[in-house]
């Protein structure tokens, strides 16, 4: 539907202006009136924001945007200048310019809700629907504060998460490397030397050099064969039944396992804390935190505890009843809803399966690494005795 930028006069006599959907320009003066209002000139609005539609801010700078509008909201500053505010400060020039727009549209008359959704690649789904919820109770300025405090604690999650897998990728990788050159460079031309004496060579080195003419030979094939089977997860992975058991196969494993249901219960936990501080109602909070949870079965059973929920079952036992949610989050839920004080006790339970979730990677981590330096020094090991071997039984002959 087009859209149409109004002025008009009220019956005070002051002038308003602002932005308008409608099919034509006399629709749009037609409700216009209906509303009470003289319209002085309806003009067609430029679609503002499309070039910046698919401009995506990085996490960092959403968060640290979402900081500044809470601060300078908080102080009592409207959100037209918080947002000038941030455009000069801002060193980034993508959100300079998303900040722009956004000053734009709210100038136009429209409500932040629907201006942050003409940009959905910079603010997601639940970012939005806190914004609405905030909008809608009078209590932005503290949903925006909430948020910002969402918003850098899952940055200091992922970053802890990248710091502590770091480490094992690159060492993996660059083991791979180095065995791969060796299989298909070093050994052939250390081997040829033992096939050229035509002494009967042991078993470990015969196996080393049809190891290594079978990696020379279809190199290539495993190469395509492995970007074949990426290709075909990634395909699977966007239906919903594939999803589903896959994220129900991971949940099964021992200690990632539990490592993703803590993430997962946390930004259940942080999501359901945020939109019932703010005064969203609890049902609607149910389905919105459902939503931003990864994992499927977790998903389908917070859905399935906002069905109990409707139904008058507590949130507690509505949880309890699904047998995957992680027992510090029902009992702290339980403790909020006898105490009247349900967000706080939220909050503290995402803290809680955030520190679990640290406590988890941690261990996995310091088990990887030693796991992956014994493997990567068994197979040198194996690489280094089928060379040698060859030699050994040489000096034996001779002697």
């Amino acid at each position: 539907m087009p859209a149409f930028r109004w002025e008009a006069v009220d019956v005070q006599g002051q002038v308003r202006h602002g932005l308008l959907e409608a099919d034509t320009p006399r629709a749009a003066r037609d409700r216009l009136r209906a509303d009470g209002l003289t319209p002085t000139a309806v003009e067609d609005a430029p679609e503002r924001g499309a070039p910046l539609a698919h401009t995506r801010l990085p996490a960092a700078q959403v968060a640290l945007l979402t900081r500044q509008l809470a601060t300078l909201t908080l102080s009592g500053m409207p959100l037209d200048q918080a947002l000038l505010a941030v455009i000069e400060q801002a060193d980034d020039a993508r959100v300079v310019a998303v900040a722009t727009a956004l000053r734009e549209h709210i100038a136009a008359g429209e409500a932040l809700p629907a201006a942050l959704a003409r940009y959905p690649r910079s603010f997601s789904a639940l970012y939005r629907g806190l914004v609405s919820a905030g909008a809608e109770t009078g209590r932005l300025a503290d949903v925006l504060a909430r948020l910002a405090d969402y918003l850098e604690a899952r940055a200091e999650l992922r970053q802890k998460f990248v710091v502590a897998l770091i480490y094992p990728a690159l060492v993996t990788v660059i083991a791979l490397a180095v065995i791969a050159v060796l299989l298909t460079y070093v050994v052939p031309q250390v081997v040829s030397v033992y096939q050229q004496s035509r002494q009967t060579l042991p078993f470990l080195t015969q196996a080393l050099i049809a190891t290594s003419a079978f990696m020379r030979a279809t190199g290539w094939l495993w190469l395509l064969a492995g970007a074949a089977a990426i290709a075909m997860f990634g395909w699977a992975s966007r239906r919903a039944a594939f999803r589903m058991r896959w994220h129900a196969f991971l949940l099964r494993r021992a200690g990632v396992g539990r490592l993703l249901q803590s993430l997962d219960s946390a930004r259940f936990a942080s999501t359901l804390a945020i939109l019932v501080a703010s005064g969203a109602p609890l049902l609607r909070a149910l389905d919105a935190a459902a939503d931003v949870m990864r994992m499927g079965p977790l998903a389908a059973a917070a859905r399935a505890a906002g069905t109990l929920v409707r139904q008058g079952v507590s949130l507690s036992r509505a949880l309890r009843e699904q047998k995957v949610f992680p027992a510090v989050l029902i009992h702290l839920v339980a403790n909020g809803e006898q105490s009247g004080a349900l967000a706080p006790m939220l909050e503290r339970a995402a803290a809680e399966l955030e520190r679990e979730a640290e406590r988890r990677l941690t261990w996995v981590a310091a088990l990887i690494q030693p796991a992956l330096i014994v493997l990567m020094g068994a197979i040198v090991l194996v690489l280094v005795l089928a060379v040698m071997l060859p030699i050994v039984t040489m000096n034996q002959l001779i002697r």
